[in-house]
């Protein structure tokens, strides 16, 4: 039976590295990372991509009220969009200085303005990740159907199969996500600068006139309204979606080679000036050509039309800025689960976010965008439009909370020139918070109220999650172990082997029960991390427990597997008639919503272990007291990390 159950587990595992790729060790995690070659596409997909829409988004406002004299507006806006954009280029750059393991907004208003704001923060920037996931599908499914409208029944299921694709890349590791995804994106942005150079050289040399509407295309665009603040400002708060994921990188610093924060700030500006560039000379270009959106023409298809020509760099144009859509996806898988990962340490969500996959990857963070962004793109059927008023308005919310949180920052700190980055941040804050009340009250009767609901919602759950783990790690506080340390008193000499994930109260329990059973007991400790090991072998020392301690390292950052392969010796050097007993403790929960915030391990070693016939498993179980509230200040910091 052990047999056959071994062949099935190589064959999984054979089915899961053709997927996903031979699993890494522990130390291959600085060769995964990003340099700032493939650093710079994989961080300003996100960004870049909003180029390809931002100045069709402003139009789109502008031109059915003004017609044809809606470009001359275009620049007026645009300029403060761009003077917004290097404000927060400089105070990124900041945080990425001064928070080198990254979490972005998360983490500066975590230490400069409170526990509460640093959850909105949090909430908000998952939002935006996830929201970015599903816009930049459904953008690349509707180029997709445009170009072959035959497929347009097939909407949905062209966007799953795009979010399956770039979920699995991403699962296979950074570093083979980034030559994947990087290459289109060099191709969009050298694509973007040789038609702005083109463009103007045309300019100059008189060789690009203006384009020219027909008589019956300019009442489509409209123009019998007058120009109004409020249309102003719409339309800066639909080209504020340029804005988007210039935060990805401050979010992101730990995925960088090292040194990690120069690799990351020069990003970032290299980043910034692209998106300067490309953003800024297109809009130059829109503006002297006269071009308006028109239905079944983009902006940039008909800016490449008048500056290529319908020949074959119009075409590639178009491949690439379908692509870009696409691939503007990725960002957020960089970005999120990182800062899933954050926060997780921090207690704000399950501990399973901290886990890295096969591949290095935080794969519980990716699977978690796959299924939310799958739940939008099923329930809003994978159409853009339904999906743009939730977008944007978590990241500028981040954007103001970061820049308040760096201006207190300089305020309390102070340190070397810090008057000009206090005014910098504090203009920042001021134009964030203005950006963020904008775009909040443009887009709220098209459905951006719902996110005044679903922040604070995400903020209870961050706090109930913050809650249980904090009650859960003062119950499993021990002050003095070997007063409730029960030595054995049995003649039974069957191995006894207890699975300990530190030295706690559960761990205590499950350690007595084994010294009433028999004399012979060992605790098995898997460690992924050598430092771990090494703190758990020096308190197993300095606590004077009797029962031997072996840890084994699993450089895989396997916990089943290595349990099952120490077992298996052990159980091969059985006499007859011997048994082994597996104990193992197991958090009793008394709601669904407290299960889930805990490792399940237990569960799979079980249902790996039934396969041997001569092992035996014991599950003690252990039971939270509501009544037993230590002091906070006793927590143990490796109590609560639910290793087994």
């Amino acid at each position: 039976m052990y047999q056959r159950g071994h062949t099935d587990m190589h064959s999984k595992r054979k089915i899961k590295n053709i997927l996903l790729g031979n699993t890494l060790k522990s130390n291959d995690l600085e060769g995964e990372k990003m340099g700032i070659l493939w650093g710079v596409p994989i961080m300003s997909s996100d960004a870049v991509s909003s180029v390809a829409y931002a100045i069709e988004e402003m139009l789109l406002v502008l031109a059915p009220v003004l017609g044809l004299s809606a470009v001359h507006y275009l620049g007026y806006i645009t300029l403060p969009i761009i003077l917004l954009f290097l404000v927060l280029a400089f105070s990124y750059s900041q945080i990425i200085a001064n928070y080198p393991n990254g979490g972005g907004a998360y983490i500066v208003s975590s230490e400069n303005i409170g526990r509460g704001s640093s959850m909105v923060a949090a909430s908000a920037l998952i939002i935006d990740y996830v929201m970015t996931v599903a816009v930049s599908l459904s953008a690349a499914t509707a180029a997709l159907i445009s170009a072959f409208p035959e497929f347009a029944d097939y909407r949905l299921l062209f966007a799953l199969l795009f979010l399956c694709t770039i979920t699995l890349l991403n699962l296979r590791g950074m570093k083979e996500s980034s030559k994947l995804f990087g290459a289109p994106t060099y191709v969009f942005i050298i694509i973007m600068l040789v038609l702005i150079t083109t463009g103007f050289v045309r300019l100059i040399t008189g060789n690009l006139p203006p384009v020219h509407y027909s008589e019956t295309i300019q009442p489509v665009a409209g123009g019998a309204g007058t120009i109004s603040l409020f249309l102003l400002l719409r339309a800066f708060s639909s080209g504020c979606s340029a804005l988007t994921g210039v935060e990805a990188v401050s979010n992101a610093v730990p995925s960088f080679r090292e040194p990690s924060q120069r690799n990351a700030k020069r990003v970032l500006f290299i980043l910034v000036g692209i998106i300067i560039t490309i953003l800024g000379g297109s809009v130059l270009l829109v503006t002297s050509l006269k071009i308006i959106p028109l239905e079944g023409k983009t902006v940039i298809s008909q800016l490449g039309m008048a500056v290529f020509g319908p020949g074959p760099m119009f075409y590639i144009l178009q491949f690439a800025t379908s692509l870009i859509l696409l691939l503007a996806a990725n960002t957020a898988y960089n970005g999120l689960p990182t800062l899933l990962a954050i926060l997780a340490e921090d207690g704000f969500v399950p501990r399973q976010f901290m886990h890295r996959g096969t591949r290095l990857s935080f794969s519980n963070g990716i699977m978690f965008i796959f299924f939310a962004v799958a739940f939008l793109l099923i329930v809003f059927k994978a159409e853009t439009h339904y999906l743009i008023p939730f977008y944007a308005i978590g990241v500028f919310l981040s954007f103001t909370l970061s820049q308040y949180g760096m201006l207190a920052r300089w305020i309390r700190v102070k340190g070397n020139g810090y008057w000009y980055k206090m005014c910098i941040n504090g203009l920042g804050a001021i134009m964030t918070a203005t950006g963020t009340v904008i775009v909040f009250m443009t887009k709220f009767s098209q459905g951006a109220w719902a996110l005044a609901i679903l922040i604070p919602v995400l903020v209870y759950i961050m706090h109930r999650i913050e809650t249980h783990y904090q009650f859960v790690g003062r119950q499993l506080v021990v002050n003095d172990f070997m007063s409730h340390y029960h030595k054995s008193t049995s003649h039974d000499t069957n191995l006894c082997i207890v699975l300990t994930g530190g030295i706690n109260r559960s761990v205590l329990k499950a350690l007595n029960y084994a010294n009433l059973i028999t004399a012979n007991v060992v605790a098995l400790h898997i460690a992924t991390d050598e430092k771990q090991s090494q703190q758990l072998h020096k308190k197993w020392k300095e606590t004077g427990i009797d029962i031997p301690l072996e840890v084994i390292m699993s450089p895989y950052r396997e916990l089943i597997e290595p349990v099952e392969e120490y077992i298996s010796k052990k159980e091969a050097d059985l006499l007859p008639g011997e048994m082994i007993t597996v104990v193992m403790s197991r958090f009793m929960e008394e709601s669904w919503f407290a299960n889930i915030l805990h490792n399940q391990t237990t569960y799979f070693i079980i249902q790996r272990l039934r396969k041997h016939r001569n092992v035996s498993m014991v599950l003690v179980p252990y039971i939270y007291s509501t009544a037993f509230k230590p002091a906070p200040k006793q927590i143990d910091e490796n109590t609560d990390k639910d290793r087994a």
